[in-house]
C-alpha cells in the first residue's frame, strides 16, 4: 500500500507526522501539508479541538472520526486523557451513539453479518483486510445497556468495547474486530425508519437464529483460528444459550454475564474489607435477573464458595428478585434463573416478597441493583437495608447513568454518609458533611480487557469459569494494594489494573490446562508480568519503508 491509499487506511494513516524520506519513497509527496509533525504535536492539537466541543454525543462522533482517519493518533489521544475520555468513547455517551448510529454513521468499520448475507459468511471474513485477528467482540444488539433492542446500532458498542481493548487491554487495534450479528429487530420504529442501516424485518428466533450464529461461528474459525469472541449485549435468553453452546467451540466467553459477575464481586470484596469484615458475612440482594443481575448472583456465590460456606448456607444468603419479585424455587421461570431460586421454605412467615420485604425479612446488608429502574432504590429501601448493618453497601449499578437505581448524593444522604456506594456509571464525588464521598465505578473495562488480553497471550483453548474468577480477584488485590479505601481504582489506571488482572488469568489457564503458549510454563509471576508488558501495544509511530526489498530509511 502506498500514496493515496495509505492516508485513507487508518491503521497506517500518520497523517502530517510522515517524515520527508517517508513522503518520497511512499508516494505521498505533494499529498501533505509541508510541515513533519510529531505524535506529541498531533494529540495536543486534536485535544485542543476536542476541548472546544461542548455535547457528549459530538465528542463521541469527533473521536470516532479521529479512529477512523488515523488509528495510532486516537489511541495516543486517548490514552493520554483515558478518564475524561471513557465515558464519552463508553457509557454513558455509547448508549447515545447506539441509539443514533444510523445518523451519525461516516465509514464503515468491522464487520457486519445480517440475514442477506450470512450464506456468505465465509467470503465476507475474507473481505476483512486483517489477518491476525485475536479479539472479536461480537452483539446482536438485543439488550444494549439498559435500553434493550437497538438493532444495527449495537456496533457502536462492538467499536467502542475494543477501543477499550487496545487502550486498557493492550491488544493491538489491528488484531481487533468489531462484529455485527444483525438478525433484524423487534421495534417497529426501526422497520419503518428511512434512515434506520439495518435489515428491516423482525428479529430471528429459535433454531433459525441458532443457524445463524452457527455459520458466524465456523466462518470465524476459517478465518481466524487463534480468535477469541466476547460475547456482548444479547438479551438474556440468548445470552446464556450462546454462551452455553460455543464457550467448548471456539474461546470465549459474555460480558454480561461473566465480566459484569467479576468486576461486582471484586468490588464486594474491597468494601467488606474496608468495613473489616469477610465476604461470607453478608446477606445479599440483586435486584434484576438479566444477564447481568444472573452473572452477579453467580460470582456472588462463587466468592462464598471460595470463603467455606455450603450451598445451603449461600442459598440464605443470596436473593435474587426479577421484576415479579423474589426468585423462588416454587415460581415459573426462566430455566436460567432456576440455579438463582431461593427455597421456598426459606421464606415461610415472611411478610411479603417484594424488594423492601425481602430486605427487611432476609436482613440484607449487601443491595446490588441491575435492574435498569431508576430510582427502585427509593428512601425506605436504602434505609431498611442501613437497619441492618452501620455500613450498608449499596450499588445501583444500571447503565447508562439515567437508569441508575438510585443517585449516590442520595443513598449517602439517607444513610448518613455511611453507605458505601459504587455504580455502574461514571459519578462525580458527593460532598456531605464535609466529607468527600469518592463513587467507586464498577466498570466492566476493569476486567475485560485484562481478562481478554490474558486469554490471548495464553493462547487458550477455553475461557473457564476460574479464569473469570481469577480477574475478579486480581481486580481486588489490585484495588486493595493501590487504593486500600476504594471499591474500585481510578479509571485513570486502567491500564495498570488490566496488566494485573492478564497475569493472574494466565496463572489460571496454565493451572486449568487450558493455555497452549507453552513458553509460559514455569515462569514466576515476575516472569509473567514482564510478558505481558512486554506485549501490551503502545500507541508509536513506526518508521515505514517500501516493501520489496527497497532499503530501510
Amino acid at each position: 500500500m502506498r500514496g493515496f491509499p495509505l492516508l485513507r487506511f487508518p491503521l497506517l494513516n500518520k497523517g502530517t507526522a510522515f517524515t520527508e524520506a517517508e513522503r518520497e519513497a511512499l508516494g505521498l509527496d505533494g499529498l501533505l501539508a509541508p510541515q513533519v509533525d510529531t505524535l506529541d504535536a498531533l494529540v495536543e492539537r486534536q485535544y485542543a479541538e476536542y476541548a472546544q466541543i461542548t455535547e457528549p454525543l459530538d465528542r463521541h462522533v469527533f473521536l470516532r472520526n479521529l479512529q477512523d482517519r488515523n488509528e495510532v493518533l486516537f489511541y495516543a489521544l486517548l490514552s493520554a486523557h483515558v478518564e475524561e475520555m471513557l465515558p464519552v468513547v463508553y457509557t454513558p455517551t455509547v448508549g447515545l451513539a447506539v441509539q443514533r448510529f444510523s445518523q451519525i454513521y461516516r465509514y464503515p468499520r468491522g464487520l457486519t453479518l445480517s440475514t442477506r448475507n450470512i450464506d456468505r459468511a465465509g467470503a465476507a471474513l475474507a473481505n476483512v483486510p486483517l489477518n491476525d485477528v485475536r479479539i472479536i467482540v461480537a452483539t446482536d444488539s438485543s439488550a444494549i445497556l439498559g435500553i434493550g433492542d437497538q438493532g444495527f446500532g449495537g456496533m457502536a458498542i462492538s467499536i467502542g468495547k475494543l477501543s477499550l481493548y487496545t487502550v486498557a487491554g493492550g491488544v493491538g487495534p489491528d488484531k481487533t474486530l468489531p462484529v455485527e450479528l444483525d438478525v433484524g429487530t423487534g421495534r417497529a420504529d426501526l422497520r419503518d425508519d428511512p434512515a434506520y442501516l439495518g435489515v428491516k424485518h423482525e428479529r430471528l428466533t429459535g433454531d433459525e437464529y441458532l443457524r445463524f450464529v452457527d455459520r458466524f461461528v465456523e466462518a470465524t474459525l476459517q478465518r481466524y483460528p487463534k480468535a477469541i469472541i466476547q460475547w456482548e449485549d444479547f438479551s438474556k435468553d440468548a445470552a446464556f444459550e450462546v454462551l452455553s453452546r460455543y464457550r467448548r467451540v471456539v474461546p470465549s466467553f459474555n460480558d454480561d454475564i461473566q465480566g459484569t459477575g467479576a468486576v461486582v464481586l471484586a468490588g464486594v470484596l474491597n468494601a467488606c474489607r474496608m468495613k473489616g469484615e469477610a465476604l461470607r458475612d453478608q446477606v445479599v440482594v440483586v435486584h434484576g435477573a438479566g444477564a447481568g443481575g444472573a452473572g452477579v448472583a453467580l460470582a456472588i456465590r462463587e466468592g462464598m464458595r471460595r470463603e467455606g460456606l455450603s450451598e445451603a448456607e449461600i442459598a440464605a444468603r443470596v436473593f435474587v428478585l426479577d421484576s415479579r419479585g423474589l426468585l423462588t424455587d416454587d415460581r415459573r421461570m426462566e430455566d436460567y434463573k432456576r440455579a438463582l431460586a431461593t427455597p421456598k421454605a426459606l421464606t415461610d412467615g415472611w411478610a411479603g416478597t417484594d424488594l423492601e420485604s425481602v430486605i427487611r425479612e432476609a436482613r440484607a446488608t449487601v443491595l446490588l441493583g441491575l435492574s435498569g429502574q431508576p430510582g427502585i432504590f427509593s428512601e425506605g429501601v436504602v434505609r431498611a437495608t442501613h437497619a441492618n448493618t452501620p455500613r450498608p453497601l449499596v450499588f445501583p449499578l444500571s447503565n447508562p447513568t439515567a437508569f441508575a437505581e438510585a443517585l449516590p448524593a442520595d443513598i449517602l444522604a439517607w444513610t448518613g454518609g455511611q453507605a458505601i456506594v459504587a455504580t455502574g456509571s461514571p459519578f462525580d464525588p458527593v460532598s456531605l458533611h464535609g466529607e468527600m464521598h469518592e463513587i467507586g465505578q464498577g466498570n466492566n473495562a476493569f476486567i475485560f480487557p485484562g481478562l481478554g488480553f490474558g486469554a490471548i497471550l495464553a493462547r487458550v483453548r477455553e475461557v473457564t469459569d476460574e479464569m473469570v474468577t481469577a480477574a475478579a480477584y486480581a481486580l481486588a488485590e489490585y484495588t486493595q494494594a493501590n487504593h486500600p479505601g476504594r471499591t474500585y481504582p481510578p479509571v485513570d489506571e486502567l491500564s495498570h489494573a488490566s496488566i494485573h488482572v492478564a497475569v493472574a488469568v494466565i496463572r489460571q489457564a496454565l493451572a486449568d490446562g487450558v493455555a497452549t503458549e507453552f513458553t509460559l510454563r514455569g515462569q514466576s509471576d515476575a516472569g509473567l508480568l514482564d510478558t505481558v508488558r512486554r506485549k501490551f501495544w503502545q500507541p508509536t509511530y513506526l518508521p515505514f519503508r517500501p516493501s520489496g526489498g527497497h532499503p530501510s530509511m
